[in-house]
């Protein structure tokens, strides 16, 4: 807790500092998602066979309700976690007032960006790197602790890859038999 503490000191010590950083800090803890999920909507519309327009609909979608609908909820439901705010007592530069732990913005848009990088390598560099600024930015205006942010993450990867496996185990499954 300490550690997590000073991490958080160092990273929304920036906040209010200035004007312009302020306003980028909003724009990715608050904006910047909406920005990827229009962008993933069009990539995945963007696939011309239907076979796999439906399947990374199916990844992405199950792989963020898994992570943000479901695992996250299930944690916050039994372990109340304080945004910093509220344990540290100061005005952060956004509200939100769930519980912190796990972070859902990490856990969604990770699990996206994941999903978005299986189905377009270069497209999911910048999904990683908007991601990664989505969880500093919510350091920075003071609603997660980094510990919220890993806990995200954590949550992220284990559900996309449990997904993806479901959906190939399930897709193996229904193959036809090989015939010689």
């Amino acid at each position: 807790m300490l550690l997590d503490q000073q991490v958080f000191n160092i990273i929304h010590g920036l906040a209010n500092v200035n004007g312009i950083l302020d306003i980028v800090g909003v724009f990715f803890a608050q904006y910047a998602a909406y920005v990827l999920a229009i962008v993933a909507i069009f990539l995945i519309f963007k696939e011309k066979k239907w076979k796999k327009k439906i399947y990374f609909f199916s990844l992405v979608s199950l792989s963020v309700i898994l992570s943000r609908g479901i695992i996250t909820e299930v944690i916050r439901f039994f372990y109340h976690s304080p945004r910093p705010f509220v344990a540290l007592g100061f005005k952060p530069l956004l509200y939100d007032y769930a519980y912190s732990f796990p972070s859902g913005h990490m856990a969604a848009y990770l699990a996206l960006s994941l999903a978005i990088f299986y189905l377009n390598k270069k497209a999911g560099y910048w999904f990683f790197g908007t991601t990664f600024l989505i969880g500093m930015a919510r350091i920075f205006v003071g609603v997660h602790w980094p510990s919220d942010i890993l806990g995200g993450v954590i949550i992220a990867i284990l559900s996309f890859y449990l997904i993806k496996y479901l959906l190939f185990y399930s897709e193996k499954k229904e193959a036809p038999p090989q015939t010689e």
